[in-house]
């Protein structure tokens, strides 16, 4: 029947009724919608309260400062909505500009936006797909379909077998009726499913937020609480509420926010040092939040390209040594010469791949990467061995086909004729005549197929004639066998062992057999003996939903089920991080909490989806930006420790001062001085401190856990408590005329040396890593400075101090920081004391 695909009339109808083919993308929102979203965010609603108060009392440094964060912040949300837009535009990238189809009976070339459902698509080796379709047609048709299915080996496609869209055809050529276009194609649904997988905030934010609507709700009473006892003490109405905003502005850490930013930041700043390209600031944090994470495997835990590890002839077992298409590396093995030689002769023979000249220690190939695996094998122990083609003819052959599961070919030489198969174990073995020989072949393959390798089997025939088409398979001997992978990654089961030093499950989705699954899984260490392995069926029944926590293999995955994977694990309250780098993992990157995409293999799709990319695909770089999200979650949490610590002791002295006799302990001016100097450089430098060891030794809290838990609120309190003390005790030892000096120099250095005893730890930190001591000094020298320069007092209020007045303001200042140091010293002791236990020490 001859195939003539649509009229030009048809093509143009269909076309106004289906639309163009495209990957669908909605309506953006406009700036204003998106900018307003992002401004009734708790911690901007806080922020801006900051503004229209420390405006109002005139403080035009503090207000320029809030401002340009409430800028940042905006601007950091509204880039975060405009990814999804960005990762459904490179859809369109992906997909074939043009096609080739038969219109009117010719073949034309047209924009693949054109192409309708009837279409009649011609493809050949190296197009790629423009839309979903059916086969009509096939010659020797192979398809690379690893961007969307995550298979990393080319697959058979026949007559009436699918295609899908943005795949790549690697071999061969055929003819396709277009079934699906635009939103329904494969890439369609894709681009549907990143447009709905919405941005959860990560797990700061929700903490932060929470925090948000405490602080403003506790600090509004504490403000109420301050003016109506001034009133009832006798003071003026308007000197209290001065006093009780600028109370209100100094407890609340409006600097929080810097904070984050300066520590996100530098954050992103270390990992692109590292080749972790961050594309998202906020992802930073989240990735120290990570509990599960979910790794697609082909290009993420495997190198995504096929190599020959292993070698069987009936006289041994050989292994091939070196990485991907590494020139380096050679056979190593038992195998008589001979048989191995004649083994790698018949890969080379039986082969339409080629080599192309090797730069840089690496092969270049043209043609199915299976079959330049083979090459590759060869060239390791001989290279003269790829000279083989330009001196055995092929004469004929019967090309690899689905159905046959086989591949034939004919070549002469000198006179002398070769018949060469390669294909199935399970079709070519049942060929030969040696049944014996047949029977270890069998039992071979297998121990290869349950170790997850794929297997070839390769036997011949020689004679004196050209052998008639019909005995091509008669007579063949066997070879040998040929064991293909894909690699895993040299550091892939170091990360996932690190992972799990740091409390992180690692969770493997693929696309592979299930058998091929679980012994990679095993092999990387993941798979305990608890864990199961669950298929795409299971997923698509919803049967994973209820055994999630018991599952460690995910196999025969699609798109859609890995999405749906991800959010079993969310569902339980779990921080999941997804690796990735086809477009098949694009949605599950958008879905998970932090998506990590490979910059170097990975597709276009996946870096649009993701929120941080690894520029150089080196997984040990995940478990340094792990460390980095924990780092910045645990200088937050020290910042916080150190500021609300303070503004409760601001607090205390304001509520306790009078009931102890110091009528007003601090004037509005010396609370927002020593507010803007504590907070300020200070507070922002915390964002830069060192990594504790320990954090990666522990796993990170659930999100759901308040910012302060762990402990946190507790050490607020003492630390407040002992501030609070010291300063009152300065107020009650002071000269009646100098109570406000000694008690704002106190209060503001016992503060400093608070940021000092509960800094990161130091081992290791050059004197470019001390911003922070750096940053406590220059506070401590103006705070110095506003009791001895004159301009300053008169400011503040504040008056000189003799040097015994100052000398017993410092011994009283250090009291908290002391106190902490010795506490945290401790506490270190009480660590270490186990451990020199169980290493044989005595206590």
């Amino acid at each position: 029947m001859t195939i003539t695909g649509l009229s030009s009339a048809e093509a143009a109808e269909r076309l106004a009724t289906f639309g163009p083919n495209r990957a669908p993308r909605p309506k953006p929102p406009s700036l204003v919608s998106r900018v307003g979203g992002q401004l009734r965010d708790p911690m901007i609603l806080l922020l801006l309260g900051a503004l229209v108060v420390v405006a109002a009392l005139g403080d035009v440094a503090d207000a320029i400062i809030i401002a340009a964060v409430i800028v940042l912040n905006t601007a950091i949300g509204v880039v975060q909505e405009v990814r999804a837009a960005n990762a459904i535009a490179s859809l369109e990238r992906l997909s074939a500009p043009h096609a080739t189809v038969l219109r009117d009976g010719e073949p034309v070339r047209v924009d693949s936006a054109d192409l309708v459902p009837g279409d009649v698509v011609r493809l050949e080796a190296g197009d790629v797909v423009p839309a979903d379709g059916s086969l009509l047609e096939a010659a020797a048709l192979q398809v690379d379909e690893a961007a969307m299915t995550g298979e990393s080996v080319p697959v058979a496609r026949g007559v009436d077998e699918p295609l899908l869209s943005g795949t790549v055809v690697t071999r061969g050529r055929g003819l396709a009726e277009v079934t699906s276009t635009g939103a329904d194609s494969a890439l369609g649904r894709i681009a549907a499913a990143i447009a709905s997988a919405g941005v959860r905030p990560t797990p700061l934010q929700q903490r932060l937020s929470t925090l948000s609507r405490q602080l403003v709700g506790l600090t509004l009473a504490l403000a109420a609480l301050v003016f109506v006892l001034g009133l009832l003490r006798g003071e003026g109405a308007a000197e209290m509420v001065v006093l009780a905003v600028s109370l209100a502005v100094a407890a609340i850490p409006e600097s929080l926010p810097a904070v984050v930013s300066v520590a996100l930041a530098l954050g992103a700043y270390r990992m692109a040092r590292q080749s972790a390209l961050v594309r998202w600031l906020p992802a930073v944090e989240t990735l120290g939040s990570v509990t599960v994470l979910a790794s697609d495997k082909t290009g993420t835990l495997t190198e995504g390209r096929m190599v020959v590890q292993q070698l069987w002839t009936p006289t041994g077992a050989s292994r091939v040594t070196g990485h991907g298409y590494d020139v380096a590396g050679e056979v190593v093995g038992d195998d008589e010469p001979e048989s191995l030689a004649l083994l790698l002769r018949d890969v080379v023979l039986c082969n339409d791949a080629r080599l192309t000249t090797a730069e840089d220690g690496q092969w270049g190939i043209v043609g199915d990467p299976m079959e330049a695996a083979l090459l590759i094998a060869a060239a390791k122990h001989d290279a003269d061995l790829l000279r083989l083609g330009s001196l055995w003819s092929r004469v004929d052959e019967v090309p690899f086909d689905a159905s046959l599961q086989r591949m034939i070919t004919v070549h002469h030489r000198d006179g002398a004729w070769l018949t060469v198969c390669k294909g199935a174990p399970e079709v070519v073995l049942d060929l030969l005549a040696d049944t014996d020989v047949a029977q270890r072949a069998r039992a071979a393959a297998e121990e290869f197929a349950g170790r997850g390798f794929r297997v070839l089997a390769v036997a011949d025939t020689a004679g004196a004639s050209q052998p008639a088409r019909s005995e091509l398979d008669d007579g063949l001997v066997l070879r040998g066998l040929v064991a293909i992978s894909d690699p895993l990654r040299a550091d892939a089961a170091g990360v996932v062992s690190a992972c799990a030093d740091a409390g992180i499950r690692t969770v493997l989705i693929t696309g592979d057999h299930p058998a091929t699954a679980r012994a990679i899984a095993d092999e990387l260490g993941i798979r305990s003996a608890t864990q199961e392995v669950a298929d795409g069926d299971m997923v698509k029944r919803g049967e994973h939903v209820a055994a999630v926590e018991r599952i460690g293999v995910y196999a025969r995955t699609h798109p859609e089920q890995k999405v749906d994977i991800v959010a079993a694990w969310q569902d339980r309250g779990e921080v999941v991080a997804m690796t990735g780098d086809g477009v098949n993992d694009a949605p599950a990157l958008r879905r998970a909490d932090i998506g990590v995409a490979m910059g170097e293999r990975g597709t276009e799709v996946a870096r649009q989806a993701a929120d941080v990319v690894l520029a150089d695909d080196n997984l040990r770089t995940v478990v340094v930006a792990v460390g980095e999200g924990r780092r910045i979650y645990a200088n937050i949490r020290m910042f916080l420790r150190y500021a609300l610590a303070g503004g409760l002791a601001e607090v205390v002295v304001i509520l306790l001062g009078p009931f102890l006799g110091l009528a007003v302990p601090l004037g509005p001016g010396q609370i927002l001085w020593i507010n803007m100097l504590t907070h300020g450089v200070p507070g922002v430098a915390f964002g830069g401190e060192p990594l504790d060891p320990e954090a990666m030794r522990r796993p990170s809290p659930p999100p759901q856990q308040s910012v302060l838990g762990q402990g946190l609120f507790g050490q607020i309190l003492l630390a407040g408590a002992l501030i609070s003390i010291v300063s009152l005790a300065a107020g009650l030892l002071a000269p009646e005329a100098r109570v406000q000096t000694w008690v704002f120099v106190t209060l503001g250095l016992a503060q400093l040396g608070v940021g000092l005893a509960i800094r990161a730890p130091r081992a290791g930190v050059t004197w470019r890593g001390r911003g922070l001591e750096a940053a406590v000094a220059l506070a401590a020298v103006l705070q110095v400075l506003a009791v001895t320069w004159s301009p300053l007092r008169s400011l503040l209020g504040t008056d000189t101090l003799s040097w015994s007045d100052a000398a017993t303001v410092l011994l009283l200042s250090v009291v908290p920081g002391a106190v902490l140091a010795a506490q945290r010293h401790r506490q270190s002791r009480r660590r270490v004391a186990p451990t020199s236990l169980a290493s044989g020490g005595s206590a």
